[in-house]
């Protein structure tokens, strides 16, 4: 039997339970309801709480797991080790890698065994079976198809590659793009070579923190990391090249240092301010934007005085206990991230917060509290909602032992609460285009 919950099942339909078989077959589970996870608190999932599983998710079989369902009959949770119609023969959760621009209200449910081992560098939501289809427990915080891989046709992407190869053959950032683009299927790479929305500058080959879920580094940790990092560091007049070019064909059109291919950009201001200066020498339009840990106010504020538009500032919680036991920052503190922000607001940038979500700890009252604090000192136009690619069960425990709080209230309902809170607040996904920034300044408040 699974743990107690007092989340007692909504009215409602709800949605089947799916699992797999130890070939990997997913099907549906006669008799059984889908159950979300959000730390301690199991509930079964109503059709009404879902949606249709986004295009371009990807199913998961958890492997050394057992998955926890609701039984319909008995009106109870119960772990199952083995298919209850097929005795013998093991099964096992099922969860969606959903596609970017909807955030995870609910995990995959499922219990440890003595064989676990850390999951890949994923995030596990719930996800069940209703009418014809599969369904997410995930809301939808950004409707921009901007990697949506229905608009990115591998003709189109070589053909892009080959033109660029045409264009500028000697370019090391257009070698390591086409490599991201062509073997990891990083969207931000395509989306270049198809000549569309944000265009990655990859750069730094170092960082400062040593976050648990760094998807281009991972020593010693049992984790393997899901690509490599960058092993070389671009030019000026590469990296301006690569921008500029993207800047001429695109309009609204947005260029971003900070990619899951690199450390943190702080760490090449070297190169980074010299390009923005070229590129800022040769046109005014477009937006250069970081996406970076904001851990060295001091060289971010020369960034901006060199023509850095924006910043995207990585948190998985506004409450330093969280903070650290996550990013496990070196030779920096949770007050110098502070300091950065404010340093962006004063400096009249857009910042936007990139939030890494995981139902169980983001949506806690000590976690809603902490944003709402932050937000009315620092009011910073934008929250990124991703979700957190991590061991769900490992962070919650890690989370526990280091900044302890209470039952969850749900995404569904933080999200409702910081939008009544702060209606100026955006709430999405992606770096928006200075042309879509809302007119008027940020007032840091003392």
């Amino acid at each position: 039997m699974a743990p107690d919950t007092t989340d007692l099942p909504p009215a409602g339909p709800l949605l089947a339970a799916v699992v797999a078989n130890r070939s990997g077959d997913i099907y549906e589970l006669d008799g059984y309801a889908a159950v979300g996870m959000a730390a301690g608190l199991y509930r079964p999932l109503p059709a009404a709480d879902t949606r249709p599983m986004p295009h371009g998710s990807e199913l998961m079989r958890l492997p050394d797991r057992q998955p926890v369902v609701y039984n319909l009959q008995t009106r109870s949770l119960e772990v199952l080790a083995e298919d209850p119609f097929a005795p013998g023969e093991p099964i096992f959760p099922v969860a969606v890698f959903n596609s970017p621009g909807y955030v995870v209200t609910r995990i995959s449910a499922f219990e440890d065994t003595a064989e676990t081992t850390p999951l890949p560098l994923f995030s596990y939501g719930a996800v069940g079976w209703h009418q014809n289809g599969f369904q997410s427990a995930v809301r939808r915080v950004d409707a921009e198809p901007r990697q949506d891989l229905r608009q990115m046709p591998m003709e189109k992407i070589l053909a892009g590659v080959r033109r660029m190869q045409k264009r500028m053959p000697k370019n090391r950032l257009r070698q390591h793009l086409e490599h991201c683009a062509l073997t990891y299927g990083c969207p931000a790479g395509k989306n270049f070579f198809l000549g569309r929305y944000e265009a990655p500058l990859p750069t730094s080959r170092h960082c400062n923190a040593r976050c648990r879920g760094c998807i281009s580094l991972q020593a010693r940790s049992g984790i393997h990391a899901s690509q490599d990092r960058i092993t070389f560091t671009p030019t000026p007049a590469e990296i301006a090249e690569i921008a500029l070019t993207h800047i001429e064909r695109v309009k609204h059109a947005v260029v971003s240092f900070g990619q899951g291919c690199e450390g943190d950009p702080l760490f090449a201001a070297d190169v980074i301010q010299p390009a923005i200066a070229r590129i800022r020498k040769q046109t005014a339009r477009g937006t250069i934007n970081m996406n970076t840990n904001a851990s060295r106010p001091d060289i971010l504020a020369a960034l901006f005085d060199a023509g850095l538009d924006s910043i995207r500032v990585s948190l998985n919680s506004f409450r330093p206990a969280a903070y650290k036991a996550y990013f496990r920052p070196r030779d920096y503190q949770f007050t110098d991230v502070i300091r950065s922000i404010e340093t962006a607001l004063t400096r009249h940038r857009f910042v936007a917060i990139n939030y890494l979500n995981c139902p169980g700890v983001t949506d806690t009252p000590e976690e809603l509290a902490a944003i709402t604090r932050f937000i009315k000192q620092y009011p910073v136009h934008m929250i990124q909602w991703r979700n957190l690619n991590f061991d769900p069960r490992q962070y919650w425990r890690i989370m526990s032992d280091t900044a302890p709080a209470g039952p969850p209230l749900g995404v569904t309902r933080l999200l409702k609460t910081l939008r009544h809170r702060f209606p100026d607040l955006r709430h999405g996904y992606f770096n928006p285009p200075r042309e879509t920034w809302p007119r008027g300044d940020r007032t840091v408040l003392a």
